[in-house]
């Protein structure tokens, strides 16, 4: 029986799915544009659509994907330092995995910047091809990469075209090349492996079990069984995206079954003609475009904040024409996304890693060039916990668990097996008062399966002495930008020292200073602690004390209350005055003060112009021991009020 789909067929279907890829579009809310800015269309100012990052100010809605932290000390470095421009570097997505944002699920995203000058990085010339077993690419210890095949840069992102896992699954490719000259090609490989290459021995390990890769497998009725490999392979011409063609890594043998998913394309390639396991082009079952993709058709396009290296080590604000391209691939429609095709996952993703390459000429067996990575993908913080001691005294006692790396969009459920949970702070911290092993499971989203667990036991300690009940008061005021705490506790040399915890909520507590325990008094001590909230928005602060002892048992105190909202006065302190006036000023922001004091006959005898902080101030003016005793008048001016005092000077 013959495997393969007619060629006329496959010509008819790549020029039907060619005409509509070309142009600029926005799918899924996400610019495929040939350029990089978020909240602009063909050039063309447009608020709302998100891309690869944005350098517009706030009030324009689309969003950057990728995490720009630190780009202007890169940007620094590259112009003093010209060999730290050769340096590669990455960034993943601005927000946690599976965050939804503008009413779209975005998954994972990442951004890598490639070794410049003499790379490793490479193909040794003509030696490596697609469908070659990774085991077998060979790479230079040191060579410069032709500019026609040179990566710059890449990026990938994969987001949901809404906020549902039943919305379709888009992926989208950037790419930015050294030379615009000619034709380029590029592939964007997919792995269920972590395959990895070591640079010191210029080899890749971690690949597949099926010469190399990792082969999809289907039952007799067509249904994907297990996933494995995947592949889209780029073609740009000299103006524009030319095609893009999907493939999966299979043994040649499930050619002869009709997936339920996709269609064979009819191409198969491996590492040669007679190969058992090899990359077979696959298509969507119905009609209709599943890629777009262009690159940048003007010149002077925004490079991002990273700037660009070029391959010659020089670093511009732009690109050249053609420099830039980008792709998307309706993963859904393609059949390859995981919870339409393997229907039990709903955070589940069709790959592990990815490697970006470069080849030769259009033919998907040409020799490969240059590639970046790969990188790990779909790879979300896994959840870890820390506890405040290991054990507790006897039975008794508290002890706080906490998460230490959260995720908000994360779901985390607290389990024991053998403990007790006394109350839960919050999603992300518990108190428990037994020993035991206690556990928090994660799952990346409502409705996902398990991502990640992590888990702590917690022992008891019969030999240690019981903290005392030991704190007798805990009070507290707001004085200014300053949180001024006191709390007097008894005699304890158990008690090593005091943690000031804070919090926003009165849930979720940080430390924010430690004092130790004094021992040298026979009466009840008294302790204060500072805390500076002058970089403290919130209009309510709590704070609870924490005791550790010496056997590293714990004990907290009651969470006191209070108010950061600062009233605005302006008070005369004493009156009469005698020598010095004296001003005590509460405010809410800061604010420029004008002073005005008048005698009787209406004389102005002082006017001062003072600079006020938000919280308290206290002005101070021994001038007016020269003045005459009597009656005057002071006029404050703050923000377009007027406050009018008497004051009564006394000789």
């Amino acid at each position: 029986m013959k495997l393969f789909i007619p060629l006329i067929f496959l010509l008819l279907a790549n020029s039907m799915v060619r005409a509509q890829i070309t142009s600029s579009i926005i799918k899924a809310n996400f610019g495929v544009e040939g350029d990089l800015e978020a909240n602009y269309s063909d050039a063309k100012l447009q608020n709302g659509n998100d891309d690869w990052f944005n350098k517009l100010p706030s009030g324009y809605t689309g969003e950057a994907v990728i995490d720009t932290t630190g780009a202007a000390d890169i940007l620094s470095s590259y112009a003093s330092d010209p060999n730290f421009r050769k340096l590669p570097f990455y960034r993943t997505m601005s927000v946690p995995a599976y965050t939804v944002v503008n009413n779209r699920m975005w998954i994972d995203a990442v951004f890598i910047r490639d070794y410049h000058g003499d790379d490793s990085t490479m193909f040794a010339s003509g030696a490596s091809k697609n469908g070659m077993s990774p085991q077998f690419w060979t790479c230079p210890v040191a060579q410069s990469v032709p500019d026609k095949n040179e990566i710059l840069d890449m990026m990938v992102h994969v987001r949901r075209a809404g906020p549902n896992f039943s919305d379709s699954l888009w992926m989208f490719g950037g790419v930015s090349i050294e030379n615009t000259t000619g034709d380029r090609y590029f592939d964007f490989e997919m792995y269920q492996t972590d395959i990895y290459y070591d640079r010191a021995s210029l080899k890749f390990y971690g690949y597949g079990p099926d010469a190399g890769h990792t082969s999809w497998k289907f039952d007799t009725a067509g249904n994907v069984t297990a996933p494995g490999d995947i592949i889209f392979s780029a073609d740009y011409g000299s103006s524009t995206l030319s095609s893009i063609e999907a493939r999966i890594w299979v043994d040649k043998s499930s050619l002869s079954i009709t997936p339920a998913a996709f269609n064979w394309s009819g191409s198969f390639d491996g590492a040669a003609s007679g190969s058992q396991f090899g990359y077979a082009g696959i298509v969507p079952k119905s009609s209709g475009a599943f890629y777009v993709g262009t690159e940048n058709d003007v010149k002077s396009t925004w490079a991002g904040p990273f700037a660009l290296v070029r391959g010659d080590n020089s670093v511009v604000t732009d690109y050249t024409k053609g420099q830039f391209m980008e792709f998307g691939v309706n993963l859904t429609k393609l059949g390859l996304d995981p919870v339409t095709l393997l229907g039990s996952n709903n955070c589940g993703m069709p790959f592990r890693r990815v490697l970006v390459k470069s080849r030769s000429s259009t033919s998907f067996t040409a020799a490969l060039k240059d590639f970046v990575g790969p990188f790990d993908f779909f790879l979300a913080p896994r959840v870890a916990v820390d506890v405040d001691t290991t054990s507790l005294c006897g039975f008794m006692g508290e002890s706080q668990i906490n998460i230490t790396n959260p995720v908000s969009t994360s779901v985390y459920t607290w389990s024991t097996l053998d403990g007790h949970i006394n109350r839960y702070n919050s999603p992300t911290s518990i108190v428990v008062d037994s020993p035991g092993t206690y556990i928090v499971t994660q799952k990346l989203q409502n409705g996902c399966e398990d991502y990640a667990a992590d888990t702590v036991t917690l022992l008891t300690n019969p030999l240690c002495i019981v903290l005392q009940n030991t704190l007798q008061t805990f009070t507290g005021n707001i004085s200014g930008n300053t949180a001024v705490l006191h709390w007097t506790a008894p005699i304890n040399e158990n008690i090593q020292y005091y943690s000031i915890e804070r919090s926003m909520d009165g849930n979720r507590f940080y430390p924010v200073g430690k004092v130790l325990n004094q021992k040298q008094s026979a009466l009840p001590f008294k302790f204060t602690f500072l805390d500076n909230l002058e970089k403290f928005s919130g209009n309510t602060v709590y704070y609870r004390i924490k005791l550790t002892g010496f056997d590293n048992q714990v004990f907290y105190s009651n969470v006191i209350k209070l108010n950061t909202d600062i009233k605005p006065s302006i008070t005369i302190t004493p009156n009469p005055v005698y020598n010095t006036l004296k001003i005590h000023l509460q405010t809410e922001k800061e604010g420029i003060l004008q002073i005005f004091v008048y005698d009787m006959a209406g004389k102005q005898m002082m006017l001062r112009q003072e600079r006020l902080q938000k919280g308290i101030t206290d002005l101070i003016y021994p001038e007016v021991q020269h003045w005459s005793g009597g009656i005057y008048t002071v006029k404050f001016i703050l923000d377009n009020t007027v406050q009018i005092n008497k004051i009564f000077l006394t000789k």
